[in-house]
């Protein structure tokens, strides 16, 4: 739901163009001398807010998100480049209002524009104050090698036993009686006969064959580990004339 504007609560307000683009923070709200409503405001931008820009509050609306302004990014990041020193001259809000497209407003006996900045920002700014800080442990990771690893390959001589049936020739006498012995011729004399006796024997021979094959391969593998390191952050102490401690 959008509220009436307030320069109080702009500042620090985020602020958002048409297409719902974040342009920065509010860091000033300039007045109109005529209503005393808010005119202008300077947004933050750039590296941690480092340059601020005049940005236009004509038609614009504020609600929970922020502060809607109905120029978008690209012309707040092209406008003038002016200081926000607390009043603007008639030549740097000529420059605003025309790069913007806006008709001039009139201008003030002076001659300045009729915008100044809200006084409740600058008596906030000039509060004393103390910052305080910390160190924080910013963890990640990075690749190192860590060692090598190498297969190869060398022989090796081992004995080995294979039984292998083996065959061979014995000789045996057989006897056959003759049961008619006038069928055959006798006589007395000396004979022989030779028979040739064979026998198998092991045959070694050696072949060269393709058993296994092996390569390497990395795998990732994730573990958790705990880092720790020492940071220093600071502490607030509030003490009296009297040196006593007090709660901050």
């Amino acid at each position: 739901m959008a509220k009436t504007m307030q320069p109080q609560e702009l500042i620090d307000s985020a602020v958002v163009d048409p297409t719902g683009n974040k342009l920065g923070k509010v860091g000033n709200v300039y007045l109109a001398d005529a209503t005393r409503q808010p005119e202008w405001i300077t947004v933050k931008t750039g590296l941690f807010g480092a340059k601020e820009s005049f940005v236009p509050l004509s038609g614009a609306h504020a609600d929970q998100d922020g502060v809607h302004v109905r120029v978008d990014k690209e012309a707040v990041s092209d406008a003038p480049r002016i200081e926000a020193d607390g009043h603007l001259s008639m030549e740097e809000s000529a420059r605003l209002y025309k790069h913007y497209g806006l008709p001039m407003p009139r201008t003030s006996p002076d001659g300045r524009m009729d915008a100044r900045p809200d006084a409740g920002r600058k008596d906030r700014d000039a509060e004393p104050a103390m910052t305080r800080s910390e160190e924080r442990l910013n963890v990640g990771t990075e690749q190192v090698e860590t060692g090598h690893v190498r297969l190869r390959k060398y022989v090796v001589t081992e004995e080995q036993q294979v039984t292998v049936p083996v065959s061979h020739e014995e000789v045996r006498i057989e006897r056959e009686p003759i049961t008619k012995p006038g069928g055959e011729r006798a006589e007395i004399a000396e004979d022989e006969q030779e028979v040739v006796l064979h026998a198998e024997k092991p045959v070694v021979d050696k072949e060269t064959v393709a058993v296994e094959r092996a390569r390497l391969r990395t795998e990732t593998v994730t573990e958790d580990q705990t880092i720790s390191g020492k940071v220093r952050k600071e502490q607030f102490e509030v003490t009296d004339d009297e040196g006593k401690h007090r709660k901050s």
